[in-house]
């Protein structure tokens, strides 16, 4: 346990020394005055910042309008996702037949669908929540029917010559080996859907984290700016850090199930 520990801690300080070197680098500069400290602050006064707008409440308040955004989004896109997944993984025909549909949709950017999905559904949350959907969707039903697709044969023969039923080699063989493909869907559509809230709130809202960068760009406000964009990178962190803990304890379970 005290080795595990050690070892664990070494990871994390290995993995803090290139960020702290270049916030480092990036604060000496800026003080020096080598950075135009008006449109790239140095991050001394980005934490500065960021505290006043913790102390206030302002930042709080928009992460919670864009989390509330992104947990609906991502819910609806990724239950679609892995269903739809599960059968074109499962059909020859379903996957024969949605391969030139993925094919052309899926190239196309968010931002595009953003004019649509308002003319469509005005700017309320219906049209920034389907963007959030249709951008968590895509990676989870890719990842999904494709750790179908790749079920270990000799697997699906034993389950075949023990006569087990479809329901049974789905939930015992097919889905526990296509697990590591859907949890890395997952983990691609929470970022998707991160980025797709951003891209709405920016372009059509009056609160949330997007909007909040979008505001402080016409105000020449770079603290704020960054403030914002630090708050993404450290939900999204979390969030991911999140369904790695999960897929690990899913895929304990499952190999601990096999044995």
């Amino acid at each position: 346990m005290t080795s595990n520990l050690k070892n664990r801690f070494v990871k994390i300080g290995l993995g803090c020394v290139l960020p702290a070197v270049l916030i480092l680098t990036w604060e000496i500069l800026g003080r020096q005055g080598i950075i135009n400290r008006s449109i790239f602050p140095y991050p001394t006064r980005i934490f500065e910042t960021y505290l006043d707008m913790v102390r206030k409440g302002s930042i709080q308040k928009d992460l919670t309008v864009s989390a509330g955004r992104v947990i609906k989004g991502f819910c609806i896109g990724s239950s679609l996702g892995l269903g739809i997944g599960v059968v074109i993984g499962l059909s020859k025909t379903a996957n024969s037949l949605s391969a030139s549909i993925i094919g052309l949709l899926r190239p196309i950017p968010m931002i595009a669908w953003v004019p649509l999905l308002i003319l469509w559904m005005g700017i309320d949350e219906a049209s920034k929540v389907t963007l959030i959907s249709i951008g968590t969707f895509w990676p989870v039903v890719i990842n999904t029917s494709r750790g179908i697709l790749n079920s270990d044969k000799k697997l699906l023969e034993v389950g075949t010559i023990l006569e087990k039923t479809r329901f049974q080699m789905l939930t015992k063989v097919v889905l526990p080996g296509a697990f590591p493909f859907i949890f890395t869907g997952l983990r691609l559509g929470v970022s998707s859907a991160w980025t797709c809230v951003v891209t709405a709130e920016a372009i059509a809202a009056a609160s949330g984290i997007g909007y909040l960068i979008m505001y402080a760009r016409e105000l020449s406000q770079p603290p704020v700016m960054f403030s914002g964009v630090i708050t993404i990178g450290l939900v999204g962190l979390l969030l991911d850090t999140i369904l790695q803990r999960i897929e690990k304890h899913v895929l304990r379970w499952n190999e601990t199930d096999g044995k």
